[in-house]
């Protein structure tokens, strides 16, 4: 069957298995006569959802003196909030569930504000267990934003999912770009890092009133939702190879890109770049994933095969780390808008292959649970074995080579998650 444009930039609801209460789904009604606060609530949360993380790569040379880590135990701080990333991807849909969408995005925005205050404080197990609750919080963030989008403007899905999508990376950009800045201003790395607590303090008014709102008229203490029943659970996903395929390419395009969040910085410094400019050459990288996600998805929806976009957005970042391998500051600028524009065509490729992979909207949706699951604790491996790597061979020229094996494969799950066919077909082209 052809892939359609619609189905191609469907939005994937991780709620798709529940129902609103009565109460709720009033109150939810009463709520979407208030479309600048919705429209507001959206931008804030999603400006959020990576400045926390983009903001300690130009930093991580610093945090590391600062608590004496050597390149693996600084990797930590990368890594740890990827594998919360993917532990509270399991649990958002049963907090929904329980307190409703609004209160769990509310709460998540809170524990963010709180994560990164913590990061700062004095001892390193602080740092780690802010790293902890920063990751947690945005997994709830990136597991229900995309279901609210959907629910309260189902008309405009689309355009909200790009607006969305646009803020996220502004927030990461502009987190990377003022790092250095911020740094020197406040007087050190904590005031840059805790600075964007203030964001998410501001998108935490917006969305208290939206908490209030939704939970009108609802017994205290009762569920915000129920299971939908339904008759057939859908394919295995555990056992379909292609659901594997769609993980495997999620996960391993989150590790390029996260190794490049933790040591693309660090890479141009230990060549001699100031660390200014490398924060902003990072941010440019950053910057430039809007136009690979916005163009990719549009392609992959108009075509029965995304083989080709698969192998494309590999050899984009695999161009990139063979350029910082062999002239790191000679061609850094031109190295970032590579792997930036792969970066985000491959994020968008991801996204769009769970729901051209998938029959119907649950198994999307279930899908997307796994490969974000799977996918975030795939990429936590990437900063911390790097990092390791780096300090037993003392330079960045195995690591970068390790990097482009997993670009290597990257091309190769791309091949196969990008056939025309759907988990539980039994063959396909």
């Amino acid at each position: 069957m052809p892939s359609t444009p619609e189905r191609g930039t469907a939005v994937i609801d991780a709620e798709e298995d529940l129902v609103a209460t009565p109460p709720v789904a009033l109150a939810r009604r009463r709520l979407r006569a208030h479309p600048a606060l919705l429209l507001a609530g959206i931008v804030l949360a999603s400006l959020n959802m990576r400045a926390a993380l983009a903001g300690v790569s130009p930093l991580l040379g610093e945090i590391g003196r600062h608590f004496r880590l050597n390149a693996t135990a600084g990797s930590l701080v990368t890594t740890i909030p990827l594998v919360f990333m993917g532990l509270g991807s399991l649990v958002a849909p049963k907090l929904a569930r329980r307190w409703g969408t609004e209160a769990v995005l509310c709460g998540a925005l809170v524990a963010l504000c709180g994560g990164i205050v913590l990061r700062i404080a004095p001892p390193v197990v602080a740092l780690f267990a802010g790293c902890a609750v920063v990751g947690a919080a945005i997994a709830l963030l990136n597991v229900l934003m995309p279901g609210l989008i959907k629910r309260d403007f189902p008309e405009r899905a689309a355009g909200m999912t790009a607006l969305y999508s646009t803020a996220m990376i502004l927030g990461a950009t502009t987190s990377a770009a003022t790092a250095v800045p911020l740094e020197h201003a406040l007087g050190g790395w904590q005031g840059s890092l805790v600075s964007w607590s203030l964001l998410a303090a501001v998108a935490v008014i917006v969305w208290i009133p939206q908490v209030l709102i939704a939970r009108r008229g609802s017994r205290h203490g009762a569920a915000a939702a129920t299971p939908v029943q339904r008759g057939a659970a859908g394919p295995k996903l555990s056992r379909s190879p292609l659901a594997w395929q769609v993980t495997l390419f999620m996960g391993s395009q989150s590790l390029i890109a996260y190794v490049s969040i933790a040591w693309m910085p660090t890479i141009f410094t230990d060549h001699g770049m100031d660390k200014g400019e490398a924060g902003l050459v990072f941010a440019f990288s950053t910057l430039l994933q809007m136009a690979g996600s916005f163009v990719v998805p549009m392609l992959a929806g108009r075509m029965r095969r995304q083989r080709l976009l698969g192998v494309a957005v590999s050899a984009l970042m695999a161009c990139g780390v063979t350029g910082l391998l062999l002239a790191p500051v000679a061609g850094a600028w031109l190295w970032a808008a590579l792997l930036g524009v792969g970066q985000g065509g491959a994020l968008g490729l991801a996204l769009t292959m769970m729901v051209l992979r998938s029959g119907d909207a649950h198994t999307a949706a279930r899908l997307s649970g796994m490969a974000q699951t799977g996918g975030y604790l795939l990429a936590a491996a990437g900063p911390l074995v790097l990092g390791a790597v780096h300090q037993a061979t003392g330079g960045w020229t195995v690591p970068l080579a390790l990097l482009l094996a997993v670009c290597a494969g990257l091309a190769l799950l791309g091949t196969g998650a990008g056939r025309d066919r759907r988990i539980g077909e039994e063959s396909g082209k």
